[in-house]
């Protein structure tokens, strides 16, 4: 099947401005064009876009996604260096879990002690304020 930027967009989730964008900096690459000089997607294309897509979510910055693209090119002799680039991501990804699952036990704790607060079970009190104390 073929698709059109919009179609293109519509597959991937990415803006118009985006996909564009990726296009113009040779995130896809061999990129085709029709008779009138409209950019056209495949379905190789839509599976790479949606790549990229995955490898933003990553944290991959342009310049990273540009090196990525460049190895992917370079056929099956870079995928040592890919696998190195997708083990780093993965580090970094496994870190933000932990730090949002940190987050997210400091939430629940203060949502605990407000209940407690709200339901007479606990005395409040806030590092913020004055202590009240004797």
């Amino acid at each position: 099947m073929i698709y059109t930027m919009l179609q293109a967009c519509k597959e991937t989730g990415m803006t118009y401005q985006g996909l564009k964008f990726y296009c113009n900096e040779g995130l896809v690459p061999n990129v085709k064009r029709d008779a009138n000089n409209r950019r056209i997607f495949d379905e190789r294309d839509i599976a790479w876009i949606k790549s990229l897509t995955c490898l933003k979510n990553c944290g991959m910055g342009i310049s990273e996604m540009k090196e990525y693209t460049r190895l992917c090119l370079g056929g099956e002799a870079t995928i040592p260096q890919r696998k190195k680039i997708l083990r780093k991501k993965k580090r970094q990804l496994k870190k933000n879990i932990e730090a949002l699952e940190a987050s997210i036990d400091y939430i629940d704790r203060k949502q605990k002690f407000y209940d407690e607060v709200i339901e007479g079970k606990r005395e409040y009190f806030s590092n913020l304020l004055p202590c009240s104390c004797d």
